[in-house]
């Protein structure tokens, strides 16, 4: 089995070049790279200022410079291979739209990324694994139908569309406004629930220069804050696992509590509580015990869609807007991140496989 471990850790560094050399040849081709960004914009601020430029035309020495600036003067191949070079000396190059080191831009939002998926892990499993477990020890009855019903929506809608009707139906629309329109936190005064905007004076939390200062607020009013700005983003990467989750539990249990071994218990006159949570339960988490391997990159590299739709500056925003922008350093930064958390989340559930059930031997 170690040799099959090695194998795989071996076959991740043809799969991360496969990969990020097509998307590094892709950025290559798209036109509107950041090269023409600036050159459109030193021609539209050419005329009445000092850029450089003579009726709206960029120097050849100042084209040389621009393309060396952002690694068009080498071959694609010469270019991939330097920026491969660079990337396992930890150096990710320096995002054009940040004016910084793409490491640093990744770090400040890393920590976001990790509140909201790590929070949704943990819920989706504590509501997932219970409701499962009931559902299969009520398998054909009107609460097992009833819950069908919410798990055949948690199956139909995508994460991102229920936040965009959340929003609406929630935060800023016509109907009810319990909720904020998106963030991490508030940024303002006037974001902040309503009793703690009655409560508060607004000039005791802010800083020297008058500014907002999240920090001053009292301990309890920031709980409620986050709260209030995390409940529907959390919500939705329940929803995004919630209902694959259950479906597993319940499938799983229903399966072992068809075996051999569980009549022989009952057959010895064990109690059903005991056969079921001390018996049979082991065996049926299995199958979900191994997809923790996975949490690796739904909890680093974020949600790119629902981090989108309730503007959340994480690392899957992040990715987003460095596409549009097309911030190309950041775009194959984020991108390497979340292959080789991918790929490090696959092998570790392979792992954590064979660990829990002895039977699973990999040759």
């Amino acid at each position: 089995m170690t040799v099959y471990f090695l194998r795989r850790l071996l076959l991740m560094i043809p799969t991360f070049v496969g990969v990020t050399l097509i998307v590094f040849m892709i950025t290559r081709m798209v036109p509107g790279g950041p090269l023409e960004q600036t050159l459109m914009a030193m021609q539209m601020g050419a005329g009445g200022r000092s850029t450089g430029t003579e009726g709206g035309q960029i120097p050849d020495a100042m084209l040389v410079e621009l393309k060396k600036e952002f690694g068009l003067d080498k071959p694609a191949p010469v270019a991939y291979a330097y920026w491969l070079g660079k990337l396992m000396m930890l150096d990710f190059g320096n995002s054009s739209r940040y004016r910084e080191p793409v490491l640093s831009v990744i770090a400040r939002r890393l920590p976001v990324s990790m509140y909201f998926g790590i929070l949704g892990f943990i819920i989706a499993y504590q509501v997932s694994i219970p409701l499962g477990i009931a559902k299969a020890l009520r398998h054909g009855s009107k609460f097992d139908f009833a819950t069908s019903a919410i798990v055949f929506v948690g199956y139909s809608i995508p994460a991102w569309a229920l936040g965009t009707v959340l929003l609406v139906l929630l935060a800023g629309g016509q109907f009810l406004q319990w909720f904020p329109l998106g963030g991490f936190r508030s940024t303002q005064f006037e974001g902040l629930p309503q009793f703690a905007q009655k409560s508060l004076d607004s000039k005791e939390i802010q800083n020297d220069e008058g500014q907002f200062d999240w920090g001053k607020l009292p301990f309890h009013v920031k709980v409620i804050d986050q709260a209030h700005h995390t409940a529907l983003p959390v919500f939705c990467y329940i929803m995004g696992s919630f209902a694959s989750l259950t479906v597993l539990t319940k499938n799983s249990l229903l399966e072992n509590l068809g075996q051999d071994y569980v009549r022989t218990a009952f057959a010895k006159g064990l109690s059903p509580t005991r056969v079921i949570y001390m018996h049979t339960l082991r065996n049926s988490l299995i199958p979900l015990a191994t997809g923790l391997g996975h949490i690796l990159g739904v909890v680093m590299a974020g949600s790119f869609l629902i981090e989108t739709v309730f503007n959340i500056d994480g690392i899957g925003y992040l990715g987003y807007m460095s596409i549009i922008g097309r911030d190309y350093p950041v775009v194959l930064g984020t991108l390497s991140i979340t292959i080789l958390l991918t790929m490090m989340g696959n092998l570790l559930s392979d792992m954590l496989y064979a660990i829990i059930d002895p039977r699973i031997r990999f040759e």
